[in-house]
């Protein structure tokens, strides 16, 4: 194997001069709407390394005069740069634009039935289900609404309102007794009217 200055010996004479290492910067755009491109492959050609653009679509990558760069990404058109040879500083700034790729495929038509036949059947014996205005009727309705809101538990907005209903409760009665039941005389109508409705039956 040839030392590794030995092989840049040989890659720089290629060309019958010595080939400067550039430092290459830029931005990768969309040629349609001038956005950056993040995430695209930016690759030397003949040495099969590069780096890939940031979210802004900012890059940046050491070159040699005369190499060829490929800029790639996923829906968009190959560009290829070559660096030119005539550059004074070794810094170099370049915007680079992709074209989208538009891919056409052959149109691909999915049933769900594996014969015409089970799709007749289908589609004849299907029971068209009721539309939105229908269900929100049903669910509306006062039977409805009645079962719903006994099985319902409390949510947030209601176990607040019971806590600071409590707390209130609390800080109306303090430093004093808080009226007893036992001599309120609706409470003890609504006592007898649930007694002779049987309310406190127990079940055998």
């Amino acid at each position: 194997m040839l030392p590794v200055f030995i092989i840049l010996a040989l890659e720089d004479d290629t060309r019958g001069k010595s080939r400067r290492v550039i430092q290459l910067s830029g931005i990768v755009l969309t040629s349609d709407s001038l956005k950056p491109l993040p995430y695209a492959t930016v690759m030397i050609k003949a040495t099969r390394r590069g780096t890939s653009t940031d979210y802004y679509g900012f890059f940046s990558i050491p070159v040699r005069e005369l190499d060829t760069l490929v800029f790639s990404s996923v829906g968009y058109k190959r560009a290829y740069y070559v660096i030119p040879d005539t550059l004074e500083e070794s810094k170099y700034s370049a915007i680079q634009m992709l074209t989208r790729d538009t891919i056409h495929l052959d149109e691909t038509v999915i049933y769900p039935w594996p014969t015409r036949e089970q799709f007749r059947h289908a589609f004849i014996h299907t029971e068209v289900p009721d539309d939105d205005y229908d269900r929100a009727m049903k669910n509306l309705a006062r039977a409805e609404m009645k079962e719903r809101l006994a099985k319902m538990p409390m949510g947030a907005a209601a176990n607040y309102r019971h806590y600071v209903n409590q707390h209130s409760q609390q800080l109306y009665y303090a430093g004093q007794q808080p009226p007893m039941h036992i001599f309120n005389p609706f409470a003890w109508a609504q006592f007898i009217k649930a007694w002779r409705e049987g309310r406190f039956r127990r079940d055998s």
